[in-house]
C-alpha cells in the first residue's frame, strides 16, 4: 500500500497538467471491462485522463436492462450514451478471468453469495468451453459477444445504433501477452487489432 500512497502524494504536484479536466469531460468511448486488477484500460489503450468513460464489473457483465429496476451499470451506460454522447462502446473481456472461469468450471460459489448472484447475470453459461483451459479464451470471447448483444437491448443504445451514431466493439485482452483482439463480424472471429 505504501508505494500507492507515495505516488498519490506526488501526483497532485503537477496541477497545470490537470487544470483543463475541471472544465468537464468529453470521452468518445465507453470502455466496459472486468474489475480484475490486471486489466487497466488506460494502459491498454494509451488513453489520457478524460478520454475513456469506464464501467468495470466482475466479469464485465452487462446486466439485463429493466426500466423499473435501475442499476449502476444501466445508469453508466445511459449517461455515457445520452449525456456524454460517446460514439463507441467497447466490451473488453480478458484471459484468465476468474468470473468466467468459475462459470465454466461450475464452481460452488455458496460461500460468496453476492458473487454467485451477480454471475447469474451472465447472458448464458459458456458450456462449450474447455474447462481445463486456464485462459478460458473461448468462453470469455463468447461471453463478450453475449454482453454486446445484451447492450443492444438498452433503449439508448438501440436508438443510437439505429441512427448510426454509435458503434459497438468486442475485445479480448490476453493478460499473459498483452495482445488485444477484436471481434470481426465478417469472419466471426477475434483477430489482432
Amino acid at each position: 500500500m505504501q508505494p500507492l500512497i507515495d505516488n498519490a502524494r506526488t501526483f497532485g504536484q503537477r496541477p497545470e497538467e490537470f487544470a483543463r479536466l475541471a472544465e468537464g469531460q468529453s470521452p468518445d468511448v465507453l470502455f466496459i471491462t472486468c474489475s480484475d486488477s490486471r486489466v487497466v484500460p488506460a494502459l491498454i489503450t494509451g488513453a489520457r485522463p478524460g478520454e475513456l468513460f469506464e464501467l468495470r464489473t466482475a466479469g464485465n457483465i452487462v446486466p439485463p436492462y429493466a426500466s423499473g429496476r435501475p442499476t449502476a451499470e444501466a445508469a453508466t451506460v445511459e449517461y455515457a450514451v445520452e449525456v456524454l454522447g460517446v460514439s463507441d462502446i467497447v466490451v473488453c473481456g480478458h484471459s484468465h478471468c476468474g468470473a468466467i472461469g468459475a462459470l465454466v468450471r461450475g464452481d460452488d460459489l455458496d460461500a460468496v453469495p453476492a458473487v454467485r448472484d451477480w454471475l447469474a447475470h451472465a447472458a448464458d453459461e459458456p458450456a462449450s468451453a474447455d474447462a481445463a483451459d486456464p485462459a478460458c479464451a473461448e468462453a470469455v470471447q463468447h461471453h463478450v459477444l453475449a454482453q454486446l448483444l445484451r447492450l443492444r437491448s438498452y433503449p439508448c443504445v438501440e436508438q443510437r445504433l439505429a441512427a448510426g451514431r454509435l458503434r459497438l466493439h468486442g475485445w479480448y485482452y490476453e493478460v499473459h501477452t498483452g495482445a488485444v483482439r477484436e471481434h470481426r463480424a465478417g469472419t466471426d472471429a477475434f483477430e489482432a487489432l
